[in-house]
């Protein structure tokens, strides 16, 4: 109602319109890095269509007058099922990195997810307020990923994100044409090059020597080796929910459990890994019912609609999370710009939630979906 009362974004409403603006706002090479995915893309665009193939089933006649958005999560009540989730070396978006992201997420009172590959480190992030989880990718050394962790529970975080996913970086047309990965150029490296562990590893600091230090980086940056048993070292490391992300299997689900983790996020790294993976939707209910409700499961990975989040919410998850789509506000207007696009998600999915016959969250099951790709299907289900 603000916008048809003449209140108009800071940025686009329509999702071509928002992406062609963010487009614009920036250099080519941060365009394609930010947008860009695994080899022929093709995982990035079967995690889209996914979301084609679960249609809403709406209800009538059911009370929608009053709604409410609210979860509770890892013990905090939240305002809505969104999350902003970990999006690495933000200053080839905007120069302050990722301060204004962080701001907006705490002004509508979401949870912001930083990267370990941040353009700014974890302590500088605490003050944009509001609540914080801090995502690791663990690296070859274990005390730099104990140091990491450390720092984050020191300022304040309240949950660890590990992603799974990120052995090594996924081949990316887009970026090898290029030949652009920023971190080469000592962007992102923020939480490196404060750290006391990787310091203490360097014969002259970052600030002397930057060439040498992400000399280093590179050699430590991901562990190919890393097995279960260093998801239960890091389970160690820290007393806050560990939630590990980039399952899709269902096996994979179960030994996280088995490893200490509080949560997981099916997610399939929004495509930038695998080309030809499952789309990360089409896993969500299978892992969903693997763990049985033991743990929350989240969702990442094609998030663009208020539809989408019902979606998701239906078959299981707890909550989903965004990261593409805050990343065009951040380019197109910053602060107002982050702010303005998760509203916009949220009004959707608040009026989207009413249409189908739903006022809260918890109402939201299965039944609120045709089964795949197939009205008959969903005749025979329903009789």
């Amino acid at each position: 109602m603000e916008i048809y009362q003449g209140v108009r974004p800071a940025v686009p409403i329509g999702l071509a319109a928002l992406e062609q603006k963010a487009r614009e706002a920036l250099d080519p090479a941060a365009w394609d890095y930010v947008m860009g995915s695994a080899g022929g893309e093709r995982t990035a665009a079967t995690n889209l269509a996914a979301f084609d193939h679960w249609p809403i089933v709406p209800r009538m006649q059911r009370d929608v007058g009053t709604r409410c958005l609210s979860i509770d999560l890892f013990g905090a009540h939240l305002p809505a099922p969104v999350i902003l989730g970990p999006v690495g070396v933000q200053s080839i978006i905007h120069p302050e990195g990722e301060l204004p992201a962080a701001k907006a997420a705490a002004s509508i009172g979401v949870p912001f997810v930083l990267s370990t590959v941040s353009s700014r480190p974890i302590e500088q992030v605490v003050e944009a307020g509001g609540s914080l989880w801090f995502q690791l990718y663990p690296s070859r050394v274990p005390e730099l990923n104990a140091s990491l962790i450390g720092r984050a529970e020191a300022a304040g975080y309240s949950a660890v994100v590990v992603t799974l996913d990120t052995r090594l970086m996924g081949w990316r047309d887009r970026d090898l044409e290029r030949a652009f990965l920023p971190f080469l150029r000592a962007e992102g490296l923020a939480n490196y090059f404060t750290d006391p562990v990787f310091r203490a590893a360097l014969a002259a600091p970052p600030e002397r020597d930057p060439a040498a230090a992400v000399r280093h980086w590179a050699e430590l940056y991901s562990n190919p080796a890393a097995t279960w048993d260093d998801i239960r070292a890091l389970r160690a490391c820290t007393r806050l929910p560990l939630i590990l992300k980039g399952l899709l299997h269902p096996d994979d689900a179960r030994r996280a459990l088995d490893s200490g983790a509080d949560g997981v996020i099916v997610s399939s790294h929004g495509g930038r890994q695998v080309d030809g993976a499952i789309a990360a939707l089409d896993a969500l209910p299978v892992v969903v019912d693997a763990l049985a409700g033991r743990v929350p499961v989240l969702f990442d990975s094609g998030i663009r609609r208020g539809a989408d989040i019902l979606k998701a919410l239906a078959l299981g998850a707890a909550a989903v999370l965004i990261g593409r789509l805050y990343c065009l506000g951040l380019a197109a207007g910053g602060e107002a710009g982050v702010r303005d696009t998760v509203l916009n998600l949220l009004a959707d999915f608040d009026v989207t939630l009413a249409l189908s016959g739903y006022s809260r969250c918890d109402q939201l099951d299965r039944s609120a979906l045709a089964l795949p790709s197939a009205a008959g299907a969903w005749r025979s289900r329903t009789g």
